[in-house]
Order: C-alpha cells, then structure tokens, then sequence
C-alpha cells in the first residue's frame, strides 16, 4: 500500500506528511524558560531540527492559547553591504509577512507601511506588545547570518527591550542558528568584540544545543514507516545505519529515503537488508548531496582546516570551550561533541578525504583493463598495492602535496586516494581517527579478506617504535596478527633522498606480524 506519509530530506517536517519524532519531546527547559520570560539561544548544525522545532513550538504555544508566537527569519538582511536601516526595514517586512501563517489578523503586528513612527525594530516590537492582551514569544531563525553593524544594532534593541517585557515587549525572544551567541563576536569587526556588559551575551539565560537522534529514537522514527507500510527496518539495520550516521537527522532520513525509494522503488513487500544501508550509504556519497555540500563548503575554512587536519593525522590540540575553532567545527556538525575528538560520524569520515583528495583520485588512472592488484582468485594483493604507492609517492608525492590546501595531512590524503581504487572495485575503508592518537587507522575489507593499515608521521626518532605498539594493540582489539605500519618522512628529499627513505620490512612484534612500509 501507498503511505501518505515520507521520509524527508528538504525543508521543515510536518507531522501530517513526515515521519517525524516529536522535536519539543526532551525540550521542557524551552517551556520553562518562556515561562520565566527568559532570552535564550537555540544553536545545532544545518539540517538537525531547529526549524521544524520553531514551527512546533510557535504552533503549540498558539494552539495552547496563553501566548502569541511568530518564527522569522533575518536571513535576508544576511550580507555584508546592507546599512542598519535597510536592514530593520527587511527584518520586519519578515517578521510581517510570517506573522500570517501564525495568528489570526487581530494578534499580527501592524503592516509596516501603514507604521507611523521611526520603522526600528525596537519600536516596532514595542508597538506590537503594548498592542496585545497575552505575552509574545519571538523566534529569530538565521540569526547568524548577520553581520557587524547589523548584528550588533539587532542585538542592542533585543537588551533595550529586554528590559521592558513583558507588557511593552516580547516577553520571550529566542536566538537561532548554527552558533551560540557568544560566538557571533568572530562575526562583529574587532572594535567592536565587546558590546558592553549589557549586552545580549549577558542576558541570554540558557544556551540549547540540539542533539542527534539516539538509537531508539532512529527505532521510534522507522517504527512510523513500519505501521504505515508493514516494511520493517530490522534491529542489525537500525544499528548499522546508527554507526553511519551518528543519529545526525539529515542523514537517518536520507539513508531511509534511499533504501524506500531509489533501491526498493516503494515495493514495501521487499526485505531491507544490510546491503541495501551500504548501497545507499554509497550513492549518497557519491551524489554528493546538498546537505553533503554545505559540509564540504566548510572544510575550506582556516578555523575547520585547522581541526580537521589535525584528526586525520592524529596531532594533539588542547581541547578548551574557548577554543574558537574547536567550538566552531562543533557547532557545524563535523566533529563529535565528545572526547576524543573525531569526525562525527562514519559517513562525514567517509567523505572528508573524499573531498579534499578529488582531484588526486581523479588523476589517478587505471593501468589497462585489469586490475592488477587483483590476485587470480579475486582476492586483493595488499603487498602489491603498497609496493606500488611506494613508487607512486615518491615520484609525485612533492608535486601532489605542494597543490594540497591540506598539506599536514597530505601523506595520509594521498595513500586514501590511492587506496580509494579498491572501493571502486567493491571494498570498503573504514576509518579510525582522533586527536591526539598521533596516528591515523585503516581497515579495509576486501571480498572477505581484511586488512588493518596504521599510517604515522615520523615527527620523532621514537615514532616508528610508537607505531608499532599502537597497531600491536590495534590488532589486538581486532583479534587479529596481521598488519602494515606505513611510515611517512615529513623531512624534504633535499635531507633525506628518496633512495634511503624507502624501504620495505617484514618482522615480528608482540606475537604480531607487521610490515613495516616506509617513504
């Protein structure tokens, strides 16, 4: 049978038309909050919730009957040109025009060109609450996508009212976007880092970060599918699909929508498999859709450069809730929000040096028809393989990494490009990686076979002694003997020339059988 309702990966989820798990169900601190007529921001990254959340909440508090509240958004006073008046004329054309969708004509602010008065959000605000007999609760969706001037003046009339509410003012303003407030001062030219003490960064009463969906909450969202169709989605799938996306929203609906729609063509008779969560996993990938591309957009940036960098390689960084650039890769999405410090999930593991190294994978052509790191029985000669990226790397690695945006990390980018020719052929990589592990873990599953890589910069004499502890207790956890240490020299072949610096050694360390492969 035909299900009314969808998988859904646009826009904002509705409950009569999307499978959706109720946004407010852990949020009873934001219903504390309005009741305490407290300011607070709401922050996640792209594509986790926030809109749906503020379409629920301003559709309740309306429905329940004892507040008035309208969602905005500032987005288009979002560039850096706009003066502060064509910027408050924009905002509360917005803040109008959604007032509609809202409530009923009599609770809707006055239409701003029958406004009488100087048009600054402030009064315009103020006008609007004196106006009505119930407090307002506002929503400021995109508020950071302000910038300076317009910012600051958006958050100076925010304190002034503040002051006033409830019966002159909204007595409940949210802040939402991507970042906490705290942070909007990275967007704020630097004289103006302070807006004094008091600024909206001290009134701000809770800062509310949205989290991923846990396990059974994936379980709850599917279960929907599953009356709706009779299509179950089995335990070892939800947990498979768990592991790809770390619970990130976007993402848990997309896989479904993959598999439902693109694999399965809404046969709801057919039987989701793990294979099915793999091939949607690849074609998401491969697709390289929107929600992807918004996380590919950041990995340009010096702040995401910085700690993305430093977890491909295993580098230490000093993990600090000030620390700029941490917070910032937090509040995208791309790192966990837990230690150790990683990519978030295994599908975002996967893409990131997919992206950075695209240029290189495309590059790199096939010798002739046959693949020749393939064994006569299908089996994949690892030894050959590495052999042959030894050669590869040092006759164009100084080429190749001088191009790299990611140089620090260009030794490890260019072996998983290399590498990335036995996915192609029907494996799979999956990768470990962590700040301050000082290394960077490989497993790759071919046709039955696997093979665990640990990839280390020789920073320090002692490097290579290290790396054969780690991947001894690597393998360890894996219940496996076999494995490769692939050792990069960071010093120039100027110092250090190519016919020294690669070798090729077999030997034995703590009951382990490691080849030793250096470049």
């Amino acid at each position: 049978m035909k299900s009314k309702r969808y998988f859904n990966t646009t826009g904002f989820c509705m409950p009569e038309r999307h499978y959706m798990i109720d946004p407010l169900r852990n949020q009873k601190i934001i219903f504390d909050l309005i009741e305490k007529t407290q300011y607070f921001t709401i922050h996640a990254p792209r594509q986790t919730g926030k809109t749906t959340l503020l379409h629920e909440l301003a559709h309740r508090l309306n429905k329940e009957g004892n507040y008035i509240s309208v969602v905005f958004s500032v987005e288009s006073a979002g560039y850096r040109s706009i003066t502060e008046e064509i910027a408050n004329k924009k905002i509360i054309n917005s803040l109008y025009s959604s007032s509609g969708q809202y409530l009923n004509k009599k609770n809707c602010p006055i239409p701003p060109e029958k406004y009488t008065k100087d048009l600054t959000l402030e009064n315009y605000l103020i006008d609007w609450a004196i106006s009505q007999t119930k407090p307002i609760v506002l929503l400021l969706d995109e508020i950071d996508s302000l910038y300076d001037d317009v910012l600051v003046s958006v958050l100076r009339q925010l304190r002034n009212g503040f002051q006033i509410r409830p019966k002159r003012f909204p007595s409940t303003v949210a802040l939402v976007g991507l970042r906490d407030v705290r942070e909007y001062k990275t967007k704020v030219r630097p004289s103006e880092v302070s807006l004094g003490s008091g600024s909206p960064f001290n009134i701000k009463a809770e800062s509310i970060l949205l989290g991923t969906f846990t396990k059974e909450e994936i379980t709850e969202l599917y279960s929907q599918h599953t009356k709706d169709t009779g299509q179950i989605f089995l335990k070892e799938v939800v947990d498979r699909i768990y592991e790809l996306t770390g619970g990130q929203p976007w993402l848990v609906n997309a896989i479904a929508r993959e598999i439902v729609v693109k694999i399965l063509n809404e046969d709801f008779t057919k039987k989701i498999t793990l294979d099915h969560v793999e091939s949607a996993k690849e074609n998401i990938i491969q697709r390289r859709d929107t929600h992807l591309d918004s996380c590919q957009n950041k990995l340009q940036e010096e702040r995401v450069k910085n700690i993305v960098s430093a977890i491909i390689n295993g580098d230490g960084v000093v993990f600090d809730n000030y620390d700029d650039s941490l917070l910032y890769c937090r509040d995208l999405g791309i790192i966990s929000e837990t230690k150790p410090i990683r990519i978030a999930n295994e599908i975002y593991r996967e893409i990131i040096p997919r992206v950075l190294n695209r240029n290189l994978q495309d590059s790199i052509e096939e010798e002739g028809e046959t693949k020749w790191y393939i064994k006569s029985n299908g089996k994949l000669d690892m030894d050959k393989l590495l052999k042959a990226f030894q050669e590869f790397y040092s006759e164009n690695s100084e080429v190749w990494l001088e191009r790299f945006d990611y140089k620090e990390a260009g030794p490890h980018l260019l072996l998983m490009a290399f590498l990335q020719r036995v996915i192609n052929g029907g494996g799979r990589i999956n990768r470990e990686m962590a700040v301050g592990t000082g290394r960077t873990d490989l497993l790759i599953e071919f046709n039955g076979d696997k093979f665990v890589l640990e990839l280390k910069l020789k920073r320090m004499p002692s490097a290579r002694q290290k790396g054969l502890d780690q991947i001894s207790r690597y393998l360890d956890t894996l219940g496996m003997t076999k494995g490769y240490l692939i050792l990069f020299e960071i010093k120039p072949s100027s110092i250090i020339p190519w016919e020294t610096r690669v070798k090729w050694e077999d030997i034995s360390h703590q009951n382990k059988n490691i080849t030793i492969v250096e470049m």
